[in-house]
């Protein structure tokens, strides 16, 4: 049976609930969403939906790195929006941190996120060799 890892780096914000900000299995490492939650402050920053996706992004970026990965390893993300009139600004920030061979992505409108975030990511990406 695959042995499962927990990935925690203070780069990122800590979990705000029971579960771990990426776990690894082999090859594979799944992270928990990001919001766009200041890792120094603990909170979230101010700026709107922009500001708020870069954040997650660079959050979600910081988990990777800890587990030996990066965003040119992302294999696919889900992006959690509060409204779906926000998704051409989420996907030009996303598009700063994502380039070439963009990995597969889902986006869905939710009815709320946590701590009232505008946006939320999600990423499965495979480890570097």
């Amino acid at each position: 049976m695959p042995k499962k890892e927990v990935v925690s780096t203070e780069q990122a914000p800590a979990a705000i609930g029971p579960y771990s900000q990426a776990t690894m299995s082999k090859d594979f490492v799944f992270t928990a969403g990001q919001i766009g939650i200041d890792p120094s402050t603990g909170k979230l920053v101010d700026g709107g939906v922009k500001a708020q996706t870069r954040q997650a992004l660079k959050n979600l970026s910081a988990i990777l790195s800890a587990a030996g990965s990066s965003t040119e390893h992302v294999l696919k993300t889900t992006v959690f929006l509060s409204d779906m009139r926000t998704y051409s600004e989420v996907n030009a920030i996303y598009a700063e941190f994502f380039s070439g061979a963009c990995p597969a992505r889902s986006a869905v409108q939710v009815a709320a996120l946590p701590l009232g975030a505008s946006v939320e990511i999600e990423a499965i990406a495979v480890r570097e060799s």
